[in-house]
């Protein structure tokens, strides 16, 4: 009986312990049960409102995988495991649902873009909200000490994560730090990459589905001993191997679309703090 209630103490019991428990054992996680937690992290509304065949062809994996992933856990099923889902929902769908609901009353092209805009700024409010609960003081410190003494800063990103690194190359050339921009249209990015030492730094942003060649880069330049600040979307990202530090950044999607708003929140905190930090030393 003791060792029974341990189990069930031991099981998650909100979101933040689910994910928390996912991390520490993701190393120890068969190939098809770390595919599923991947999954999950990544995908967290539609495992609230999915069905256990519609998840598991998401996934590509076997409805029979899903309730495994859900034993080892601790739970009962796939449907206890899908409530820690759901639970995480509750407080902010109902602010969500008023919102839209008090523009959808009214008609007219004028409006329907407007509910568009709603949308947008509800999910760039979640993202930027659930950032601001999650993060740190002391991880933008130890990024911004990584940054700060390097000579130059590579930035890397491709497909959604480029407007971020495109964003971070104005920003730090205004600031009078030193930085190469990855993604050049003669292709020649490896060999730009060749030239990073360790007395250099690099930020890698990628998110689901992450960009072959962000990772290829991110794991060139940790090879070459450059120290590699990473932004992503889950603690199974293949970019946290070779990460000396990273940020994971959860946006909100509206429609299918997710805005980038707590990403760039974040890397302009990055930016104005390594700027602020050269000067100060």
């Amino acid at each position: 009986m003791d060792g029974q209630a341990g189990e069930v103490d031991a099981t998650p019991r909100d979101f933040e312990a689910l994910r928390q428990a996912l991390i520490e054992r993701k190393r120890k996680l068969p190939k098809r049960l770390a595919q599923v937690a991947a999954f999950t992290m990544a995908n967290p509304d539609e495992i609230a409102f999915g069905t256990a065949a519609s998840i598991a062809q998401r996934a590509a994996v076997q409805p029979s995988t899903l309730v495994r992933f859900a034993q080892t856990l601790g739970y009962q099923g796939f449907s206890d495991l899908q409530s820690i889902f759901r639970e995480r929902l509750r407080d902010r769908v109902p602010t969500y649902e008023e919102r839209l609901r008090a523009v959808e009353d009214h008609s007219g092209a004028a409006l329907k873009v407007g509910l568009l805009f709603e949308g947008f700024a509800n999910a760039a409010e979640h993202s930027i909200r659930h950032l601001r609960n999650r993060l740190r003081p002391e991880m933008l410190d130890e990024a911004a000490s990584l940054l700060a003494p390097a000579e130059t800063i590579y930035l890397i990103g491709q497909r959604r994560s480029f407007p971020v690194t495109a964003y971070l190359n104005y920003v730090l050339g205004k600031l009078g730090v030193k930085n190469v921009l990855i993604g050049s249209a003669s292709g020649n990015d490896p060999e730009t990459l060749s030239f990073a030492t360790a007395a250099d730094a690099a930020i890698a942003v990628s998110f689901t589905p992450y960009s072959s060649s962000t990772v290829s880069f991110a794991q060139r330049v940790a090879d070459g001993g450059t120290p590699l600040v990473v932004i992503t979307d889950s603690p199974f990202s293949p970019l946290l191997p070779p990460a000396t530090c990273w940020f994971e950044v959860v946006e909100e999607d509206f429609e299918g679309f997710r805005p980038l708003s707590a990403t760039l929140a974040l890397s302009m905190t990055l930016a104005v703090g390594v700027a602020e930090r050269r000067r100060a030393k």
